[in-house]
């Protein structure tokens, strides 16, 4: 099964009333170690380094942003300003001039988007919520 297209799915629910998306990139990665399920290779993957992966699913496997919140969040090597978490699965990060990444967990995987500068980070947090719940509801 490819992952994929859960990178479609998420652009196309980050969309206004206008039609426009609010998401350029994003991925799945897995809660342990940070594996990647989706590829590199699709057009609008963000594209994580494993040890950016691994970073990310460190802190959220433990429920401890500590770290995040001292050191940023590094996403293909930007790093981002944590802003701030919700229920201990939900972190928002912001760069001026980069943009916002937004994640959420699932009971085994994280989704990640990534807003361009100018866009709507709600927008973002709506598509990224509808991923991770959809992955949460099959057990995953």
């Amino acid at each position: 099964m490819s992952w994929d297209g859960y990178i479609d799915n998420l652009i196309s629910q980050t969309k206004d009333a206008s039609g426009s998306t609010h998401c350029d990139k994003a991925c799945i990665i897995g809660m342990d170690e940070g594996g990647k399920w989706t590829t590199d290779g699709h057009n609008n993957a963000f594209k994580l380094t494993p040890t950016e992966a691994a970073n990310i699913a460190r802190c959220f496997k433990s429920k401890d942003f500590s770290t995040l919140m001292a050191a940023g969040i590094y996403c293909e090597g930007v790093k981002y300003q944590f802003l701030r978490e919700e229920d201990k699965k939900t972190v928002y990060c912001k760069k001026k001039g980069e943009g916002a990444v937004t994640f959420q967990t699932s009971k085994t995987a994280i989704v990640i988007g990534h807003c361009p500068e100018g866009g709507q980070q709600g927008n973002l947090n709506k598509g990224v919520a509808v991923i991770a719940e959809y992955l949460e509801s099959l057990g995953m």
